[in-house]
């Protein structure tokens, strides 16, 4: 059994605790099974029984038991990764859009675990059974960098860093509109919608959430910005890019219900991932170009930006 011990901060006031703890990062469960795990008794607030309506404040303490995880047999699976980089410690891998991170409902199979199985020679087990190696996540359509552990005590050194935030993760974007400003910090809190559970929102009663933005070209219609993140929460680049009115092209879910290009996802890339070696405390840069069809759209809107300016 997995236990996690939160300690609430200033920017929970008066959150319910079911929701509070479905927003967070990690542990990453949903609502609903925060809600069973309170019934059981594995929730605890502030070393005591709790309601899920139950409001929190900055300082109190939630103790989370997490049971094992269902019994499950992760097949190592052939399936082609792009490894930027790997040693006894690590591998950084560019991640394919439309690859999901690991097994979940509805996506037992084909995710990068059961790819990094196949092709690696080992990974941490902090994370359980259905997460070996995972120390943080991308979504399903978006590209780019991503570092796992493949031991234990790298996995410890690198969570402590994503939580510190003595990492540096930068991603490129393409996004809808024309952002008049060359720099835009969009700090906004974050929480999980209470209408739709698919979707987070900008919220008073969120999780902190600072996005840096730097204008890289505009297009016209449309702006290629680079993203820096100060926090890592679930869809954050896309909620705050939606937010300031420049959803990302392609977003499917925050994004325009009509799209001008025909994509498979929004055209947001990890490219710049920064962190220190777990072993040898080496400050390591690691790169990797956006995917072709973020290249072709770009190129697309330059050759129309190009041409109006020619009449």
């Amino acid at each position: 059994m997995s236990s996690f011990e939160i300690l609430c901060d200033e920017n929970c006031v008066g959150e319910r605790l079911d929701a509070y703890i479905a927003g967070l990062d990690e542990p990453d469960i949903s609502r609903s099974a925060a809600v069973n795990l309170i019934q059981k008794g594995l929730i605890r607030l502030n070393g005591g029984a709790c309601k899920k309506s139950d409001r929190i404040k900055p300082g109190d303490i939630i103790d989370i038991e997490l049971p094992p995880a269902r019994s499950v047999e992760l097949q190592p699976q052939d399936i082609p990764v792009d490894i930027v980089y790997q040693d006894a410690d690590i591998a950084v891998i560019n991640k394919a859009r439309g690859m999901v991170v690991h097994p979940s409902a509805g996506h037992e199979s084909g995710t990068l675990v059961n790819a990094l199985l196949f092709c690696l020679d080992g990974l941490s087990g902090i994370n359980g059974e259905l997460r070996p190696g995972i120390v943080h996540r991308l979504d399903k359509d978006t590209t780019g960098l991503i570092i796992v552990a493949k031991n234990d005590t790298a996995h410890r050194e690198l969570a402590r860093q994503f939580k510190e935030r003595t990492c540096r993760k930068e991603y490129l974007a393409l996004v809808e509109g024309n952002i008049k400003k060359d720099f835009v910090q969009i700090n906004a809190p974050l929480a999980r919608s209470e209408r739709d559970r698919k979707k987070i929102t900008v919220s008073a009663h969120g999780r902190e959430a600072v996005t840096d933005c730097e204008v890289l070209e505009r297009l016209g219609t449309a702006t290629f910005v680079r993203c820096v993140l100060h926090t890592g929460r679930t869809h954050q680049i896309r909620v705050h890019m939606a937010h300031i009115g420049h959803p990302c092209l392609g977003d499917k879910l925050y994004g325009y219900e009509k799209q001008r290009f025909k994509l498979e996802g929004q055209l947001l890339h990890s490219a710049r991932l920064e962190i220190t070696h777990p072993s040898s405390g080496e400050r390591m840069t690691f790169t990797a170009e956006p995917p072709e069809d973020f290249k072709s759209v770009v190129a697309v809107l330059e050759n129309i930006k190009n041409s109006s300016k020619k009449q």
